[in-house]
């Protein structure tokens, strides 16, 4: 892909092979970030585990302390009581089967997560090879099969991101907005960090933790060295 000038530019900026200190490596990131308008940075880490193998897998979820700076809209399958309850702690779309056969037959998909309650999952296995590619799919692991609603909307609503490992060993989680500012986007990301480090599955062998790479959405990417 034909990269333009801007970002020709701030790869200039980059020494390509040097791992930088995390406040160095994000003002690096903030600087090289051109675009006009205001960017999402992402963490990117390289983890010493094979993704084949079940008892390698690394997947969770953490609170942002300062949030995503994203607004996210939630759906909540869940009937009766739960749904009532779904509905007072600010889910943006609450329902059971019509929400079910809306997805299914119209291809609506204008919600960032999806809520279900632990008797609803039998509903929600209809459109499970909808959800899933999309990483819609609710799961008690990331927290989105409960009965807790409230906390789960909460949680979502203050900055709850998920991080699972790709077919490439890489876990890719955004960190927060490019206008938050340094010193909030290295708070959200160590403690990105930090989870991912205590999720070290006990098969895992040798470096765990490989490389751990910043960048904002069009922006190059800066390697942080990660003690």
């Amino acid at each position: 892909m034909k990269k333009g000038k801007r970002y020709l530019e701030a790869v200039k900026l980059i020494e390509k092979n040097k791992a930088y200190e995390v406040q160095e490596a994000m003002d690096l990131v903030l600087k090289t970030g051109t675009a006009k308008f205001d960017e999402t940075v992402e963490l990117h880490m390289r983890l010493g585990v094979d993704p084949k193998h079940a008892d390698q897998q690394v997947r969770g979820v953490v609170v942002l302390p300062n949030g995503t700076g994203k607004s996210v809209r939630v759906l909540v399958i869940a009937k009766g009581a739960k749904a009532d309850e779904a509905v007072a702690a600010g889910a943006e779309y609450v329902g059971a089967e019509e929400m079910i056969s809306k997805i299914q037959n119209e291809g609506w998909f204008d919600f960032d997560v999806c809520v279900a309650t632990p008797d609803m999952m039998g509903l929600v296995g209809r459109i499970a090879r909808l959800l899933g590619p999309k990483g819609l799919m609710p799961n008690p692991k990331s927290g989105t099969v409960t009965m807790d609603v409230t906390k789960a909307i909460k949680e979502i609503k203050a900055g709850k991101v998920e991080y699972r490992l790709d077919k490439t060993a890489i876990i890719h989680v955004p960190v927060g907005k490019k206008s938050f500012g340094a010193e909030k986007l290295i708070e959200n990301m160590n403690v990105v960090v930090e989870a991912i480090q205590k999720a070290k599955p006990a098969a895992a062998k040798g470096t765990y933790i490989k490389s751990v790479n910043i960048a904002t959405t069009m922006g190059p990417g800066v390697k942080v060295n990660i003690k």
